[in-house]
């Protein structure tokens, strides 16, 4: 999942293709694109959800925060094609990237 909405995907976030980097995105997994997901502190947020198999493995949602740099956005797709949360850990440089979801009331 994407966020592109008032903050993330937006020219706020400057020196960034927002839509190549959601094209890559979508080139490499399926990509939902989301509204606000109220992390704007962090734009642009990314969160790779597992795929079924990967939550049969106890993998959760990962969400990641500023990503604005293409190297990111490549580890990111790495990762994802390797299988992602719960059948492949992350490589460790996205631990910088890592963000708490925000709670909701």
């Amino acid at each position: 999942m994407v966020c592109r909405d008032c903050c993330c995907g937006t020219p706020k976030v400057t020196g960034i293709n927002h839509a190549a980097q959601t094209a890559r995105f979508a080139a490499s997994a399926p990509v939902r694109i989301s509204d606000c997901l109220d992390v704007c502190d962090q734009a642009n947020v990314v969160v790779v959800q597992p795929s079924a198999a990967g939550r049969a493995a106890g993998g959760r949602p990962v969400w990641l925060g500023l990503v604005n740099d293409p190297d990111a956005t490549e580890d990111i797709i790495g990762w994802v094609r390797a299988g992602g949360p719960g059948l492949s850990p992350p490589p460790d440089i996205l631990d910088l990237y890592a963000i708490d979801p925000p709670r909701r009331p």
